[in-house]
């Protein structure tokens, strides 16, 4: 090769596109707040939300560029069952795709180490733009954790009634005071089939979201800390994370829209 095709190859791979700088500017803003979750689809998405005509495979080679790494889910086999509950049929059954607010909610708990003990997490979604309505942390998980989260999305949603409730067959949902607080509530319950995750699989992901995008690796030192910093996510989620359901908008502005 001439020596002067070299030096002008050389030359162009050090000339600054500006406008390039700037979508990377923007990319690393958006996997920063995700706490380095973000992959090439969500930053893409995200880009076209803010007026920016960034497909997944340019925002792929921003992220290569900048030096973006996605954190990766890890993939779980589950159990698949079909027994029923006695307490509540599968009224859901895997319809997710709703119409308006306040039709479906679904709940369910998890768990984190925080030092000294577990927290667990009660949480309320409603199913039309995937908005958490309720939470609540507590050290034990019984029905009374339950109770709170339902009691946060009935109070912060106006009270709505006709809403239908699904969740696993977990004792917190199959207690006789959750169950009565449906009824003063006159909330419908639906549950899940034993052992099958697919059938809440909105909270599954929810759930694995907070975990693998948000929560630090080894949890958290204090129960304090921990729920502070539950309280953020929350209000993360609900008003800057784009979901792909919603279009890449967070479900406050796909609400609003």
């Amino acid at each position: 090769m001439p020596r002067s095709s070299l030096n002008y190859r050389r030359q162009r791979a050090r000339r600054v596109d500006p406008e390039r700088e700037r979508l990377k500017e923007l990319a690393r803003d958006i996997h920063s707040t995700s706490r380095h979750a973000a992959g090439a689809r969500t930053i893409s998405g995200q880009l076209k939300q803010q007026g920016e005509a960034v497909r997944r495979y340019k925002a792929r080679s921003l992220m290569k560029e900048a030096g973006l790494v996605s954190k990766q889910h890890k993939r779980y086999r589950y159990r698949i069952a079909e027994d029923e509950s006695v307490i509540a049929l599968n009224k859901l059954n895997r319809e997710f795709n709703v119409s308006a607010a306040n039709q479906v909610w679904c709940g369910d708990v998890t768990y984190v180490w925080t030092g000294v003990c577990w927290l667990y997490l009660a949480v309320v979604l409603d199913l039309y733009k995937r908005r958490v309505v309720g939470w609540a942390c507590s050290r034990r998980p019984d029905s009374n954790l339950t109770i709170q989260a339902l009691r946060m999305a009935y109070e912060s949603r106006g009270c709505p009634s006709g809403v239908l409730f699904h969740s696993d067959q977990g004792c917190h949902y199959t207690s006789k005071p959750f169950r009565q607080q449906l009824w003063r509530y006159r909330i419908e319950q639906s549950m899940s089939r034993r052992g099958n995750c697919w059938d809440n699989a909105p909270m599954e992901r929810f759930f694995r979201s907070f975990k693998t995008e948000w929560m630090p690796g080894n949890g958290y030192q204090y129960f304090t800390e921990a729920e502070q910093d539950i309280a953020q996510y929350m209000k993360y989620y609900n008003h800057d994370r784009g979901h792909s359901v919603n279009g890449y908008l967070s479900p406050a502005q796909a609400e609003a829209a």
